[in-house]
């Protein structure tokens, strides 16, 4: 089981992934893309799903004609996760 991000590790995984957001309410994070239209926001998916698979860790995400909005968080650890984190760097890099 992956363990939930607290103190000093979660405020130093977070400041490594500074253009997420936390959600509020929820012990996530979240991103929004924006491409230019359908076909590259899927191509984006595309990749980001190729990469969650091998990582064995699914974002929640959303898209819609030209924009992907992503959610991170690990469901068994209860909230975020140094997976969240990786896989966010991951998905900075795709982008």
């Amino acid at each position: 089981m992956t363990a939930k991000l607290a103190g000093k590790a979660r405020t130093q995984a977070l400041a490594s992934i500074k253009s997420w957001k936390k959600v509020r309410g929820r012990d996530a994070i979240q991103k929004s893309f924006k491409f230019t239209d359908f076909n590259e926001a899927w191509g984006f998916m595309t990749r980001v799903a190729m990469a969650a698979e091998k990582a064995d860790h699914h974002p929640e995400w959303s898209n819609v004609y030209n924009k992907v909005e992503i959610l991170l968080l690990t469901h068994d650890a209860g909230g975020l996760s140094l997976k969240d984190v990786a896989l966010a760097k991951v998905i900075d890099a795709i982008a």
